[in-house]
């Protein structure tokens, strides 16, 4: 079978078919208004997604409660107020055909808002940001598991086709999750069983929130980055129960980060002909890295979930996309970066040949993250200086150093 045919065969999660095998990874847009209202450009960017033939759109991470924000311009889903906003997004993306999950998040311990009081398991200073936090009491993390569930029903309401739960890259969930972000000997911690209990009683309020027939998913964070913290072995049988517990699909990534790399490498699949062309000359003698860096970890979920796998991570090349679809180590290719330079790239995947993708995963999108709206930084050519301007000026250090999803 050719890899058209593995990439563009509808695949189904839940109740819902997917048009093709191609997700638009949640991407932090820093669109949204000063409340995390939707924005025009926001709307203007998931209907570009869905018109070039995007098969599921996650958003970026939205915040379902006000402690819960990660930065600025973040969109939101923690009041009633913005369900017709939201609307009009699942409307755009839905006139193009295309399916629209509702990606929802605690920032925890990773909160970048000045002023802002974070929430976490125990009183471990965020290894990114180096904030401060207090452990939460028994009150502040049941009102964090009620706004998930709230926050479902709001995606619900606004016509979003499903619901993606964000448990990686050090958040809230993560935090629960890990050995290093969790110290607690309480209910909530002390055991893996116990580091289980929030997430397991988050997608519990999820699933009860929204109709039965709609798909509830989640962003798993399979390892940590650091040493003595969570293991793949220890996530994929978290998985396991989570599945069990009403999960139609998993997306794996990494956990607790110690760099934004950890979840968004650089220079995937950039050899010395494609950093010439980028203007990348300290790549011009350095390999490129590998693609597809979480496929072991999706790999090891296989044993212990009974339903789609979705891989996000570096897939740059169509020959990358049908070896994963081929030997089932996914079951859909999930993109971020990507999309941010080529809005049109499922087009020409579809198109046929022998396509890679352009970006170069120099991740200078990232490092704008609630600094300016998401674009790349390399085209026009024009934006590397408007970027190395903006970095001589001191703009980023007007609020925490970035970081990636």
């Amino acid at each position: 079978m050719s890899s058209y045919n593995y990439l563009f065969r509808p695949e189904r999660i839940g109740e819902i078919e997917i048009r093709n095998r191609i997700v638009r990874a949640g991407t932090s847009e820093t669109m949204a208004g000063d409340s995390g209202e939707v924005t025009d450009q926001l709307i203007e960017l998931y209907e570009t997604l869905s018109r070039n033939l995007v098969g599921l759109i996650i958003t970026g991470h939205l915040y379902c409660h006000p402690r819960g924000q990660y930065a600025h311009h973040q969109t939101g889903i923690y009041d009633d107020s913005l369900i017709p906003g939201l609307r009009l997004l699942t409307d755009a993306v839905h006139r193009h055909g295309g399916a629209i999950f509702a990606q929802l998040a605690h920032a925890g311990s990773q909160s970048r808002v000045p002023g802002q009081m974070p929430v976490a398991p125990s009183p471990v200073p965020n290894a990114l940001t180096g904030r401060p936090v207090a452990e939460a009491g028994e009150d502040e993390i049941q009102e964090a598991i009620l706004a998930f569930g709230s926050a479902a029903a709001r995606a619900a309401e606004a016509g979003f086709d499903g619901v993606h739960i964000h448990g990686a890259n050090g958040y809230l969930i993560s935090e629960f999750s890990s050995p290093l972000t969790n110290r607690r000997d309480d209910g909530w911690g002390g055991s893996v069983a116990r580091r289980d209990r929030f997430a397991y009683e988050v997608v519990r309020a999820v699933r009860e929130a929204v109709p039965s027939q709609m798909p509830v998913t989640m962003k798993l964070g399979m390892f940590d980055a650091a040493p003595g913290g969570l293991t793949i072995d220890e996530e994929a049988g978290r998985a396991g129960r989570l599945v069990a517990e009403g999960l139609d699909a998993v997306e794996v990534s990494c956990n607790i980060m110690q760099r934004p790399t950890d979840s968004a490498r650089k220079y995937v699949a950039v050899g010395p002909w494609r950093a010439l062309l980028d203007w990348l000359p300290q790549r011009v003698f350095s390999p490129p890295p590998a693609e597809a860096y979480f496929a072991d970890a999706a790999r090891a979920l296989r044993d212990h979930v009974d339903c789609p796998i979705i891989l996000v991570g570096g897939m740059r090349r169509r020959e990358t996309m049908e070896r994963i679809l081929e030997r089932r180590d996914a079951d859909f290719i999930a993109m971020a970066r990507p999309f941010i330079r080529e809005p049109d790239l499922v087009r020409r995947l579809a198109e046929g040949g022998d396509v890679v993708a352009a970006c170069t995963s120099c991740n200078l999108c990232l490092t704008h993250e609630s600094h300016h709206s998401l674009r790349c930084w390399r085209v026009p050519r024009q934006r590397l200086w408007e970027h190395a301007w903006y970095r001589l000026r001191g703009g980023f250090n007007v609020t925490f150093a970035p970081r990636s999803h």
